[in-house]
């Protein structure tokens, strides 16, 4: 099981962070240098386990490095995470606290001491509660934290408390061993958590217990996805925005990421799938048969991050947290009837392709049939018919549609059609044609809205506002946290001098495309018809 995914696949699956290879590099290499802002004043909060002191700038209030669980080390680690203990005195939360463990570039970040969370809320009092918006970062369950996320012109432009917690990444987050209760979800415990210290401390920053909305992008939105199936959530969890992370994503055998070798996938195995693929995991770093737990426990982290990325997208499902896998859970109705946000970008495989290209695997007229082959078999000269490269600038662009529109759009289409036969659903595609180029590589085939490209509109990533934004993007921004943030509010999203959104509805199905004015603005789009989900439909059936 284990090699399923070699040592250059496990590398390339990181690019679900983006690029360079993850997001936290290239938010770094390519944001703007941050403006000077008054000198900030303490401000002290009393939270359920102590007072904190955060800062005030005046515009909002921030509070960083909080512990909402206890360090999930030695006898805590692969555990359930344990509710924070009270401490004395002031706690300074002046400082992002570490990320979770991960590997970047080849270097180890982060530690096992990381389930922290930074909260931001406006600085002007508010004599009502506001809505609390709870964002969980992405990064293909191996890198990324809630620290990267700078949420001020969120919470002060949507009048928003925002919340961003880590959580455990990597096999750390995502190891599944027989008999190991938790298994599989620590991750996504991780979260739960995050959202039941929301349920105590909330109103500590002004926002409103009873009006949270879970918010995720990538993997985030994988496992906001997955908390709406989840008997756990309920009671935590008001409203949801899922973007590019529908239930329903599959990827069919090179869809996610080009290479010849990458086998068909969803992101969520079975728990005996994530078992068997620990148990081989810990057979790699030399553990007895028998006695795998006990010795993984002993092992430093530095042995643990050779085997930890291939747990990227294994968050397992037939376990108490996820108790159906969560297609068939949406398929079926089993999920939160709340009110839902859904959506993905317009062409979110570009950067995968491109990094493969840049990696040293680029899609080629000569591989193109191979790639066809493996994914769609014996349906695999339909596809090329579909998707002939007379129709594209080149192969890696024709592959990066191919694997859009399958492995992406389509996917979340049907999920949205399943969740608005039950919940008020509202749909969004992000089509900014001339979006940041998140991912940071070079590319003989324009990259679009590619995946995590919508990020920089709603945060100032590592901090800082996004470098070479024009005006029209910068308004399509404040439109999207306007939605956003509206949303939050009441459940039905609108911005200031935006169009109406009208509801997703199985007969109607209005879906909104995100983009400048200079592109056609923000108005409907049929998705269907745009990336083929017709014919997808025809091929399954």
């Amino acid at each position: 099981m284990l090699d399923r995914r070699s040592s250059s696949i496990r590398r390339l699956l990181a690019l679900a962070a983006g690029g360079c290879l993850t997001m936290t590099l290239c938010v770094a290499q390519a944001a703007a240098q941050p403006q000077a802002a008054p000198k900030p004043r303490p401000s002290v909060v009393k939270l359920d386990s102590g007072r904190i002191q955060g800062s005030d700038d005046g515009t909002v209030r921030t509070y960083s490095g909080i512990r909402f669980a206890q360090p999930p080390v030695g006898r805590l680690r692969w555990k359930e995470p344990v509710r924070v203990a009270p401490w004395r005195g002031v706690a300074d939360a002046t400082k992002p606290g570490g990320p979770c463990l991960q590997v970047e570039e080849g270097k180890q970040l982060g530690g096992e001491d990381c389930l922290f969370l930074d909260v931001t809320a406006p600085a002007k009092s508010s004599r009502k509660r506001l809505p609390v918006m709870v964002w969980l970062h992405g990064g293909g369950f191996l890198t990324g934290s809630g620290s990267m996320y700078n949420a001020r012109r969120m919470a002060d432009q949507g009048d928003v408390v925002v919340v961003t917690p880590n959580y455990r990444l990597g096999a750390l987050g995502y190891l599944a061993l027989p008999g190991l209760p938790g298994s599989g979800t620590f991750g996504l415990a991780d979260q739960l958590e995050a959202l039941k210290w929301v349920q105590r401390n909330a109103a500590a920053f002004g926002g409103d217990k009873d009006n949270v909305t879970l918010v995720g992008q990538s993997a985030g939105g994988i496992s906001t996805c997955a908390l709406l199936t989840s008997p756990a959530a309920r009671g935590l969890i008001d409203k949801a925005v899922v973007q590019s992370g529908s239930c329903l994503l599959d990827w069919p055998a090179g869809t996610y990421v080009p290479v010849p070798d990458m086998p068909s996938m969803t992101p969520y195995p079975s728990l005996k799938t994530s078992q068997d693929f620990s148990l081989a995991a810990a057979k790699q770093l030399g553990c007895a048969a028998g006695k795998e737990l006990e010795c993984l426990r002993a092992k430093p982290v530095a042995e643990l991050m050779k085997v930890s990325k291939s747990f990227g997208l294994n968050l397992a499902h037939g376990t108490p947290l996820l108790p159906l896998d969560p297609a068939r859970a949406v398929r079926t109705g089993k999920f939160l009837r709340v009110p839902v946000i859904s959506g993905a970008t317009k062409s979110e495989s570009t950067g995968f392709v491109a990094g493969t290209a840049q990696a040293g695997i680029p899609v080629t007229a000569e591989n193109y049939p191979t790639l066809m082959k493996n994914a769609f078999g014996e349906h695999a000269d339909k596809v090329l018919k579909e998707y002939p490269l007379s129709d594209f600038s080149s192969p890696g662009l024709a592959w990066a549609t191919v694997s859009s529109d399958r492995g992406w759009s389509c996917p979340t289409l049907e999920g949205d059609e399943a969740m608005a036969a039950r919940t008020t659903v509202y749909a969004y595609e992000f089509a900014d044609a001339k979006a940041p180029n998140i991912s940071g590589h070079p590319s003989d085939f324009p990259l679009g809205a590619q995946h995590a490209s919508d990020l920089p509109y709603l945060f100032d990533l590592d901090g800082k506002p996004w470098d070479g934004l024009t005006p029209e993007q910068w308004r399509l921004a404040e439109q999207m946290i306007g939605y956003w943030t509206s949303f939050a509010h009441t459940g039905k999203p609108q911005a200031a001098g935006a169009p109406a959104w009208p509801a997703f509805t199985p007969s109607g199905q209005t879906v909104l495309s995100l983009k400048p004015a200079s592109q056609g603005g923000i108005g409907p789009v049929d998705l269907s018809g745009e990336h083929r989900c017709a014919f997808w439909r025809g091929l399954a059936g």
